[in-house]
């Protein structure tokens, strides 16, 4: 019997959770956040949270003791680098310098993981462990993001230097997808499932939530191509590249559904949080109206201004079809003027999941979902 796992995606506007065993989809839930419980992707109260998601899960009939959770952009870094050939202990002492130009604080303050994304072996001269490795607990494996990727060792304060990372001209390398996460917000999390009665086991960044999602599309369609997932949330809009399941790059437009939110709190004199219950009910048909509109078109530009950026970048792309998941994808006047705006085709992401549609709110909780399979 496949293991059935609760995946929670934590968003500054909703609570998503999506109950899933192996790779089917039992039961979705979305649910609004308290205000001001998550600022820029760290949650405030773990305490609340916890007691936020065991009461959704009561509500909702969900019964689980094993959680997976969407590490947020604003608090992982990813990266994608390039290494020589080395043993995993190698890598484990290496692979943290590979972020001491994007994180300014201790190294030793950060989690590490990584993928292999080219399957390659150890080199012949690299010296072999004496020692297998114990096999790591749950406590001691926070960063559990599956297929290939295993936590590496925090980095000491007398770490030895780092060999060089570049592959010379003779060496093809290896190719990695390569994550930094604070332990304060591992840590966190595991508090925050424990108090709402589950053990973490899997947490991963939000981009890893897509891969096993790509992976089931092309197992069932037999073909590879490239994706663009556009999660319109709502603070910002993310761009996720991918070819086939190997993530390329992220881009970020710094407006959401709080940019709507703004339009209609000034059209009806109310304040934001008033007008964000107006665009999600559509009070008085609002979602339609001429200001509405507007703001639709001018982040349509914007997401066609992106990928015209990414295009121009990446010469050899053959980008046809784009994927809409996050609160936005449920405005159907937005979705209309991307569709109309982009030369591509635009698909609802939950059309990725297994068995395509799986309820109304698929759209909304499609990373709580993929991170749960991952």
């Amino acid at each position: 019997m496949a293991k059935t796992i609760l995946g929670v995606d934590i968003g500054s506007d909703s609570l998503k959770l999506a109950l899933v065993a192996g790779k089917i989809v039992k039961k979705v839930v979305a649910v609004p956040m308290p205000h001001s419980l998550v600022k820029e992707g760290r949650v405030v109260s773990i305490d609340a949270m916890g007691d936020l998601i065991s009461s959704t899960m009561r509500e909702n009939d969900i019964h689980c003791t094993e959680g997976a959770m969407v590490l947020p952009d604003e608090v992982a870094y990813v990266r994608n680098v390039v290494m020589h050939r080395m043993t995993t202990e190698q890598l484990d002492t290496n692979l943290p310098y590979e972020f001491r130009d994007y994180i300014s604080e201790d190294l030793s303050n950060f989690y590490y993981d990584y993928a292999l994304l080219d399957a390659v072996e150890e080199p012949k001269s690299a010296a072999k462990p004496k020692k297998k490795k114990s096999k790591k607990s749950k406590e001691d494996d926070p960063l559990g993001m599956g297929d290939g990727m295993s936590e590496t060792e925090p980095v000491e304060e007398e770490a030895p230097a780092p060999v060089p990372t570049l592959p010379t001209e003779e060496e093809d390398g290896m190719h990695l997808m390569a994550a930094a996460v604070p332990r304060a917000v591992i840590e966190d999390a595991r508090n925050m499932f424990h108090k709402a009665g589950m053990t973490l086991v899997k947490a991963a960044p939000a981009v890893c939530s897509f891969i096993p999602l790509i992976r089931s599309a092309e197992e069932a369609s037999g073909e590879s191509g490239e994706y663009c997932l556009l999660d319109l949330g709502y603070k910002s809009i993310r761009m996720y590249m991918f070819r086939g399941d190997r993530y390329i790059v992220t881009r970020e437009l710094e407006t959401g559904l709080s940019f709507l939110d703004e339009v209609i709190a000034e059209a009806y004199g109310v304040d934001a949080h008033l007008a964000h219950t107006y665009l999600l009910t559509n009070y008085d048909e609002c979602q339609s109206k001429e200001y509405c509109q507007n703001a639709y078109n001018n982040i349509a530009v914007e997401l066609m201004r992106a990928l015209n950026f990414y295009r121009f970048s990446n010469q050899d792309s053959q980008l046809s079809d784009v994927w809409l998941c996050g609160g936005g994808a449920m405005i159907a006047p937005l979705r209309d003027a991307i569709t109309e705006t982009l030369d591509l085709q635009i698909h609802q992401a939950s059309e990725l999941l297994p068995g395509g549609k799986i309820a109304k709110k698929g759209n909304i909780t499609v990373q709580a979902s993929g991170i749960a399979m991952y």
